[in-house]
């Protein structure tokens, strides 16, 4: 290693070991700067060139996605995704990560990730509409899973609720694979004006750099950098990197910035997100290609004697960094002072192409930005791809003896019993335009678009156990069941947001799952025609060496042209008759019936058709459309027999269903293969659907009709609904209330 400068030899090698820059890093930076870093210096290229800033594993592969479009308007690059929905409109949504903090410290960890991205949506000039999740946590018995469970729940509620903007919808699964990192992953959604989106780049010289929102006090410091390694013996002590956040501060912010965007005078603006001040900066400057220079004297503290290293690094929430029009100071100043929020000039940007920090005085930092951005290092990991597994044969397997019992073991199970004591913790209806949500029986949660009779359709998926079994068709199954579910309420599908959650990618095999989910992913965007607009890359959800399942979670959004040309799973009415659209082959590779009644994890991935997929979706969409499928339901999870039970249980109406195939009994209810919907229809009009998917060449059968207190399978194996639904809906609840039978 090149000698370092005397001045700052103190505490190097502690520092960089803290600040996760390796030797080989190091070596680069001390040839890229002529000399060695000090302190700040070298903490800002720790938090910059980490895993979580800098994607140095990921960048390589990221590029094989598409990310453009008919409607996209911008995609990856920028704070969140922006999609044109008609009428001067735009969709601005992300979907980010905070998993490491949810584990250390759940309540605030799961907040401030609900904070962090909202200010993602609202700093590209849009009020936020919705909030999804995506949760994973442990074995129900895992002695910390409650305790997680409770904490990130609340967390979530406690902030969206706060703030004002409603959850809408999401996931949550329970997998002994998380017991060591748990996964929380926040979806925003806002809607803009297409001519008044403003972005992050700095271009002009001159202009005032402004810090608006909290004080900046020590909490989150090295928070980036914690969530760029994995968790060993004594991840506790990490709690003080895990951020506080306010989310009566937060909506004060939104209003006051949405204030300040009506006026002509800001140039570019950025939230304080991972690595706060440094980050911010330092990307508002080298996207605009100009330099900055700031005076942390000025910067608002709320803590006494706070060091240059300190207040760069600090990842406190609800602060942003504008770029103002010269002039513009004093409208800032009285917006941001009426909404009782900090507001100070601490900087200007330059034509150096360097970012400059004075402190008390004295220049603490003084670096070129080119190598703190696009020069950080990029890898190419090597990487093995995964193990192919074997179909399973269902002929080779046992038949249960009670089909009924079967499935009411599948439907209070963790993988699908009812989350209900979830979601109801959250405010699912605030603004006044939710139309479907968690508590509403529909594929996706559905906003409606204020004053107007558009709606967006909003959905989160992944099939973590399908990315570990074939991470290349796991992958395309993730994407593919978002379509899925958007066309299911009867939407347009626009565009994705993804959070690729993943072990330690310096391992071979689990860079492999990566490479095989991102390949699969983006043969699915490409033939679906849709794109990734944004998104997060989450690695070393690691503890001792045990990875988590791959779990690249995909948030989706579609739009509704007519809401009065939509469709949810409710309506049901005896009589009806019920429709299969798509083919069953019974795929019982990695299902949840080899899972939870077969006691096995084995099998290959359900392999998915991308062009079946289009031909089935858009034709499911086209009867949505025409009026004629009013009640639709996609089929995954659990197979045909727990979309029927999801079906009867949201309308408490029995369904009996029919069934004299090839294929053993067991496999045809159970088997989740992909590209298929549920619909049900009065008689005529199922008649005519199914005229027309015979006339477009799509397959569909009859399952049965609509009827009665219990789910029957040809005239027997008969499920009370009223006993299904005390189970369905009573694991949660059971297992929150400590009852030793609900983690069983």
């Amino acid at each position: 290693m090149a000698s370092v400068d005397p001045k700052y030899a103190e505490g190097i090698d502690e520092a960089i070991a803290l600040d996760h820059v390796t030797a080989e890093e190091y070596e680069v930076i001390l040839k890229e700067l002529g000399r060695a870093p000090n302190i700040v210096e070298l903490g800002i290229f720790s938090v910059m060139w980490s895993e979580h800033c800098s994607y140095k594993s990921s960048r390589l592969h990221l590029g094989k996605f598409p990310t453009t479009g008919e409607r996209v308007v911008y995609g990856p690059g920028e704070n969140a995704g922006v999609v044109d929905i008609g009428d001067n409109q735009v969709a601005i949504f992300k979907m980010e990560s905070h998993n490491h903090p949810s584990y250390i410290e759940p309540y605030q960890g799961a907040a401030t990730g609900v904070g962090g991205i909202l200010r993602d949506v609202f700093t590209m000039g849009a009020r936020p509409i919705a909030l999804m999740n995506a949760l994973r946590f442990g074995d129900p018995s895992h002695p910390k899973t409650r305790q997680l469970v409770s904490g990130v729940v609340a967390g979530i509620g406690g902030y969206g609720n706060c703030v004002g903007v409603p959850t809408v919808g999401g996931e949550t699964n329970f997998d002994k694979g998380y017991n060591g990192n748990i996964l929380v992953n926040a979806m925003a959604v806002g809607l803009a004006d297409r001519d008044k989106v403003f972005t992050a780049a700095a271009r002009e010289i001159g202009y005032p750099v402004l810090y608006v929102g909290s004080k900046t006090g020590r909490d989150g410091i090295h928070g980036a950098t914690m969530a760029s390694a994995e968790f060993g013996e004594g991840s506790e002590e990490n709690r003080p990197t895990v951020q506080v956040g306010d989310p009566f501060t937060e909506k004060k912010l939104i209003e006051a910035c949405l204030e300040l965007m009506s006026e002509d005078a800001i140039s570019s603006i950025q939230d304080m997100g991972a690595a706060g001040l440094t980050s911010s900066s330092v990307e508002m400057a080298s996207s605009g290609g100009v330099g900055i220079e700031l005076n942390l004297d000025h910067v608002p503290q709320r803590e006494t004697a706070m060091t240059a290293y300190e207040m760069m690094l600090s990842e406190s929430q609800e602060r942003m960094l504008m770029i103002l029009k010269p002039g513009s100071e004093h409208i800032a100043e009285r917006i941001f002072k009426k909404w009782d929020l900090d507001v100070a000039t601490i900087g200007v940007t330059t034509d150096t192409k360097r970012l400059v920090l004075k402190h008390k005085g004295e220049v603490v930092c003084d670096l070129p930005l080119d190598p703190i951005g696009d020069k950080a290092p990029k890898y190419d990991r090597p990487h093995l791809p995964s193990e192919v597994r074997a179909n399973i044969d269902p002929n080779r397997l046992k038949a249960p003896a009670h089909l009924g019992e079967a499935l009411y073991t599948l439907m209070t199970s963790p993988d699908m019993a009812s989350k209900r004591w979830i979601w109801e913790q959250y405010d699912r209806h605030v603004m006044a335009d939710t139309v479907a949500s968690s508590q509403n029986p529909a594929d996706a949660a559905i906003v409606r678009i204020h004053k107007s009779d558009k709606a967006l359709a909003i959905t989160t998926d992944c099939t973590p156990r399908y990315c570990y079994a074939d991470p290349y068709e796991g992958g395309k199954q993730a994407v593919a069941e978002a379509w899925r579910n958007l066309t299911a309420v009867g939407a347009e599908p626009i565009a994705i947001t993804d959070c690729l959650n993943f072990g330690n990618p310096e391992r071979p095999e689990i860079m492999g799952q990566f490479v095989g989910c991102i390949e699969g992913m983006a043969e699915a965007c490409r033939t679906l025609n849709f794109p990734v607009v944004s998104g997060n890359v989450s690695l070393y959800n690691e503890t001792d060496g045990q990875a988590i399942p791959p779990t690249p979670a995909v948030g989706a959004v579609g739009l509704i042209e007519q809401l009065d040309q939509r469709a949810t799973y409710g309506g049901l009415e005896a009589g009806d008759v019920l429709l299969i659209i798509g083919e069953t082959h019974g795929h019982l590779g990695a299902s949840l019936y080899m899972r939870h009644v077969e006691g096995d994890e084995d099998g290959s991935a359900p392999p998915v058709d991308l062009a079946v997929e289009k031909r089935n979706g858009d034709f499911v969409r086209a009867e949505i459309k025409a009026g004629r499928a009013k009640i639709v339901h996609d089929l995954s999870d659990g197979g045909l027999a727990c979309g029927v039970a999801d079906m009867a249980l949201a309308n408490m109406i029995g369904i009996k269903l029919a069934y004299n195939g090839d294929l053993p009994v067991f496999a045809w209810l159970f088997g989740e293969d992909q590209a298929r919907y549920l619909i049900a229809a009065k008689p005529a009009i199922a008649e005519d659907i199914r005229r027309n998917a015979k006339a477009a060449g799509v397959p569909v059968d009859v399952l049965g009709l609509a009827g009665g207190d219990a789910i029957t399978i040809n005239g027997g194996h008969g499920l009370d609904l009223i006993r299904l639904k005390t189970g369905h809906d009573g694991w949660l609840p059971a297992l929150m209330a400590g009852e030793a039978a609900a983690a069983e």
